[in-house]
C-alpha cells in the first residue's frame, strides 16, 4: 500500500513540475516553483493544485 501511495505521489510531482515549465514565467521562477514542490511533498502537491496553479504567473511577472 505505502508503495502505492509513494507512487502516486511520484506521477502528480512529475505533473506538476512539467505544468509549472508549460508557464510563462522566467527560468528562475520556474526552478524556484519546481523545487518547492517537489521538497514539500503532498502538502506541496495540494497547495499547488489548489491554489498555487493558477497564480504562479501573477507572482513571477
Amino acid at each position: 500500500m505505502g508503495t502505492l501511495i509513494y507512487l502516486i505521489g511520484l506521477v502528480l510531482a512529475i505533473l506538476a513540475v512539467i505544468d509549472i515549465f508549460k508557464k510563462p514565467i522566467s527560468l528562475v521562477g520556474k526552478v524556484i516553483c519546481s523545487v518547492i514542490v517537489l521538497a514539500t511533498s503532498w502538502i506541496g502537491l495540494i497547495i499547488y493544485y489548489l491554489y498555487a496553479k493558477n497564480h504562479i504567473t501573477e507572482w513571477f511577472k
